[in-house]
Order: structure tokens, then C-alpha cells, then sequence
């Protein structure tokens, strides 16, 4: 179908990765099927690629603590259902030898990379993590995590050159990079998977420091709190602070700058927020402005969903 944006190729099409394959398992629930019915509600140069995220008690998780409680082949069932890639968010930091046995992470990861379906990923930090996975369950694909805070080109160019991963998240500060990212090849192009939506301050120092402290929690290790000294920390997220940081991408600039360049792959953050801040972004990033309030309106009543 050609939309409204005709003049760009066919081909260009913006891929969504979006957050809480566990932590919004109820809220994707009801908001899929409504993907599904009324696809004329939403733009059709962008789709839904994968839902990314880790349940609680997971050690192998980082970047926030995961909550989800849900069954996780429930949460499989559903993603498989509407042929969306499942990404396990494995980027804890800290890991060592004694931690690659975790019974509770390797029967995830025995579920997830079971045949049928769309194929499965996992976001990784840890090297040693990853060359275990890649040898234990080969049927992944790979993303390198943004925890691991590339915030330097070289250093991106270099991750972008390993042939283990399929995607690579630069750090947020890279976003508006265009020279040099308009320089890269388009094999590399296509692996680039830029963070939309990060609220965290732009010329923040602590970002791994702030990871470290959630690795540690995830591994039950004793380690000083991070508090969080950026300007406006203490109002946590807002969406309004989120896109007025030069780094953000939003949905203009996928359209007119990122697609036109050969940039396809777009990672909305979230996992620790609300369900009506996801609902946001998914009206931001994916829903025509005509349809915005057909949308929250079916969301908002939903009777077994609750938004807040």
C-alpha cells in the first residue's frame, strides 16, 4: 500500500522495536488486535518488528530491573501470534562464568529459541554471555545493547564490523552523528538501530555508572545506590522533556531524514514506564493523528486493562 508519503520507495519501511515483551504483556493484548483489525489507523511506511524485555527475578537482565510476572509462553504464544520477533533483554553488565548456568535464564532461552515463528534475539552486553548463547542456542539472532554506552563513532564503527550481531544501538548522543553515519555502508546501515525516545539527560557522565547499579541489583550484589544528579531527574520521565533532547528521533525525522538515508531500525524505550506512556509513544510513532482518539479510546475502556 502507498501512503500518504508516496514520494518515498516502497521499500522504505521504519521497523519499531518497543518495550515490555513481559512488563506490558497485557496492554500488547489488547492493543494487537487492534493493530491487526484497523491497520488504516496506522501509518503504513512503519510496523511493529519485535517487543523486547525480561521478567522479573532475571539475572541475566539489565538496564532496568524486570517485572513482568506473565507466563512466558504465554508471552511467546502472543508474539508469535502476530509474527513479531521476541527479544530477551539479557545486557546485564557484571556477569561471570558461575552466572552462564542460571536455570531460570537458560529455560527462557530453551523456550524462546524453540523452532516455529518468527525468529527470536536477545540484547546482550556481556561478550562472555554472548559467546555462550551463540554456542548453546544458536537459533538467535543478536542485538549489542546500548548500556554498553558507545558513545564515540569509532567505537560504534567497531561494534558495527562484528559479525555476531544482527543490530548494534549506539548511545542516544550518536543520533544526530549525520555526516559520519551517512558514511557507513549500508550493510552496516541496516544494523543500526537507533534509541528514539531516551529522557535521560544529554550530557550525562554516569549513564554506564547508572547501568552498573542495575546489574548489580539484577545479581542480588551488595553496591552503592546510583542516584540519578541529571537536571529534572527528580520529575522522572516525561515524554514533552524526551523530545525537546537533542538526541530524540522523532517521527518527522524517521520519515523525512533517517528512511530517505538508508536507516531502517528504531528501539522505543519504556520497559520502566507506565502503560499510558506506551500508549503515547505507540500513537506518536505509529497512529495517523485522525485516529489517535479511536485508538485511546479502545485502550481507555478496555475494562481488563488498566493504564496507570
Amino acid at each position: 500500500m502507498k501512503g500518504e508519503h508516496s514520494a518515498m520507495p516502497d521499500a522504505a519501511v521504519a521497523h519499531y522495536h518497543l518495550p515490555g515483551l513481559f512488563e506490558f504483556y497485557d496492554f500488547y493484548r489488547a492493543f494487537l488486535p487492534l493493530y491487526r483489525r484497523h491497520r488504516e489507523y496506522f501509518y503504513d511506511w512503519c510496523d511493529i518488528a519485535s517487543l523486547y524485555g525480561a521478567p522479573e527475578g532475571c539475572i541475566w537482565g539489565g538496564g532496568r530491573v524486570g517485572c513482568g510476572k506473565q507466563d512466558p509462553r504465554a508471552v511467546l504464544a502472543l508474539t508469535q501470534e502476530y509474527g513479531l520477533s521476541a527479544r530477551l533483554t539479557f545486557s546485564n553488565s557484571l556477569l561471570t562464568e558461575a552466572h552462564l548456568s542460571d536455570p531460570a535464564c537458560n529455560a527462557l532461552c530453551r523456550l524462546f529459541s524453540e523452532p516455529g515463528g518468527p525468529q527470536n534475539g536477545v540484547i546482550v552486553h556481556s561478550d562472555l554471555l554472548l559467546d555462550y548463547l551463540r554456542t548453546a542456542y544458536p537459533r538467535f539472532y543478536f542485538v549489542s545493547s546500548t548500556t554498553k554506552v558507545l558513545t564515540g563513532f569509532p567505537q560504534l564503527r567497531k561494534e558495527l564490523e562484528r559479525e555476531a550481531f544482527r543490530f548494534v544501538v549506539p548511545d542516544f548522543r550518536l543520533n544526530r552523528a549525520f555526516d559520519r553515519l551517512a558514511a557507513l555502508p549500508q550493510s552496516q546501515k541496516d544494523k543500526v538501530e537507533f534509541l528514539c525516545n531516551e529522557c535521560c539527560w544529554f550530557g550525562c557522565t554516569e549513564r554506564r555508572a547508572c547501568y552498573e547499579a542495575v546489574s548489580r541489583k539484577n545479581l542480588g550484589l551488595p553496591g552503592p545506590e546510583h542516584y540519578c544528579s541529571a537536571p529534572g531527574a527528580a520529575g522522572g520521565y516525561r515524554f514533552s522533556r524526551a523530545m525537546a533532547n537533542p538526541g530524540f528521533i522523532g517521527i518527522k525525522a524517521i520519515r523525512d531524514t533517517y528512511l530517505p538515508r538508508g536507516f531502517t531500525q528504531f528501539k522505543i524505550e519504556g520497559r520502566g514506564l507506565g502503560s499510558a506512556l506506551i500508549l503515547e509513544f505507540l500513537l506518536h510513532y505509529l497512529t495517523r493523528p485522525e485516529y489517535q482518539l479511536a485508538v485511546r479510546e479502545e485502550l481507555y475502556l478496555d475494562t481488563m486493562l488498566d493504564l496507570f
